[in-house]
């Protein structure tokens, strides 16, 4: 599944935040549930506007937004 479809990115909605499509929905607060031990249902049953592929869609941004991540280290002061 490719997340592209899943996620989108609107200047308007929540401040140009990462969203579900469709909804208000940050993909901060999705990866946010998972990291605090909520599972795909317990997510799912919470916001009935999500699907399970969203929910895996938020996480496939997340580590795609990982993957490009660049890091420079910066001079010794």
């Amino acid at each position: 599944m490719d997340w592209a479809s899943r996620i989108e990115i609107d200047p308007e909605r929540l401040g140009g935040k990462p969203v579900v499509r469709g909804t208000r929905l940050s993909v901060a607060l999705v990866v946010s549930m998972v990291a605090d031990g909520w599972d795909e249902r317990r997510i799912v049953a919470e916001y009935p506007s999500l699907t399970v592929e969203d929910v895996r869609a938020c996480l496939r941004y997340a580590a795609a937004m990982l993957e490009d991540e660049r890091r420079f280290p910066l001079p010794a002061g």
